[in-house]
Order: structure tokens, then C-alpha cells, then sequence
């Protein structure tokens, strides 16, 4: 199977988390692109036609994306125990946990564009601060729930990947003094080795 990822989306670094977590790393041949919202890359448009990263092409060509897909795609793969619990309450946890770590991660890559790509003199100042409001939202409502719960399931896997991410783009958010409880669990989590082997480059 291909994949096709930027080494510093956290999208993509959580599907790595996941084949790590999974054993399934072996089975992975990345392609690695570097795609912007204005500059598509036509090799991974050909296979995912909104040009975004990750995008999993199977052995047949047929290609499974976003992260979400793809994550869930390689859990079923792997067998017993899940990271996407099957039914009931453990299920909706870990995928509302998911879609917060991924929202917080929206916000915070729309940011990034803002300042990376878009000229200064065009860009919206209460814009982003209203997308980093989200982002400030979103981690008060992990510390809330203790660090997304204690199970290993893609709840955490999403939210310590959205941590990581803010440390890698976002340092001066120095969010640690705000939320201790998310700053121990992310001191934690983030020594599994699948997380050191997926430390995105410096920027």
C-alpha cells in the first residue's frame, strides 16, 4: 500500500501513530508531498481529488481518504484489541474525542496557511484569532475530560497529535501553563514509540 503524506501534517502523523500502534508500518510505501491549498500536487490529485494529505492507495488503485478513513481502515486490518471500539458508548467517546483533536487541528492549520501562504498585507487578523479561539476551546475541553480518557483508542492518538502539533507550530501558545492534566497525559503518550518515530522534521 502507498501512502501518500506531508511529514509535517498532523493528519498524516496520526495515521502513521495508528500503523505504528497497529504493526502495520512494514506494509506502508510513503510517498511524501508537500501539497498547498495553491499548489496542488497533480500525482496525489489523481488519487484524492480535494489534493490533501494522507491518501491511502491500496494494492488494487483504489484510494481511501482522510485520516479518519484511512485510521479506521488500518485498525481493521490489524485485528484484536481496536483502536475504534465497535459499538456503544466506548465508540461515540472515542470518535467524539477524534473529531475534537481534529477540529482543534483545523483551526490550527487554517492559521498556518494564513500566515505561511497568504501575503501579509491580505491577511485577517480577527480571523485567525478566531480560529485560534477554537483551538483555546478545544483544549479546555480535553482538560475537562482528563486528557481524553485513559483507553488507548484514536480518541487520545488524535488529541496527542494535536498537541504535537501546536508545539511544532504553535509554541508561543504555550499551552501546558493552561492545562496540566492534557500536559501529563502528553508527557506520557508522546514516549509510546509510535510517537517518536513519527516526530515531524524541524520546521
Amino acid at each position: 500500500m502507498q501512502l501518500y503524506v506531508n511529514p509535517a501534517s498532523p493528519f498524516a502523523r496520526k495515521v502513521l501513530v495508528v500503523a505504528h500502534e497497529r504493526g502495520l508500518s512494514a506494509r506502508l510505501e510513503l510517498v511524501k508531498v508537500a501539497p498547498l491549498p495553491i499548489r496542488p500536487v497533480p500525482e496525489l490529485s489523481a488519487f484524492n481529488p480535494l489534493g490533501k494529505v494522507p491518501c491511502l492507495v491500496l494494492e488494487g488503485g483504489q484510494a481511501l481518504y482522510d485520516s479518519r478513513v484511512i485510521a479506521e481502515y488500518l485498525d481493521a486490518l490489524a485485528g484484536e484489541p481496536v483502536l475504534f471500539p465497535a459499538a456503544g458508548a466506548a465508540r461515540w467517546a472515542a470518535l467524539r474525542q477524534q473529531a475534537l483533536g481534529d477540529g482543534i487541528l483545523d483551526a490550527a492549520v487554517a492559521v498556518r496557511y494564513e500566515r505561511a501562504v497568504r501575503p501579509a498585507e491580505r491577511q485577517f487578523p480577527e480571523w485567525v484569532e478566531g480560529q485560534l479561539a477554537k483551538v483555546r476551546q478545544g483544549l479546555a475541553a480535553l482538560e475537562r475530560e482528563r486528557s481524553a480518557g485513559a483507553a488507548l483508542t484514536i480518541g487520545p492518538i488524535a488529541a496527542a497529535c494535536a498537541l504535537g502539533y501546536l508545539d511544532f507550530r504553535f509554541p508561543e501558545e504555550g499551552w501546558r501553563t493552561r492545562h496540566p492534566r492534557l500536559a501529563s497525559f502528553y508527557e506520557d503518550f508522546s514516549a509510546r514509540p509510535s510517537m517518536r518515530a513519527t516526530v515531524p522534521p524541524p520546521a
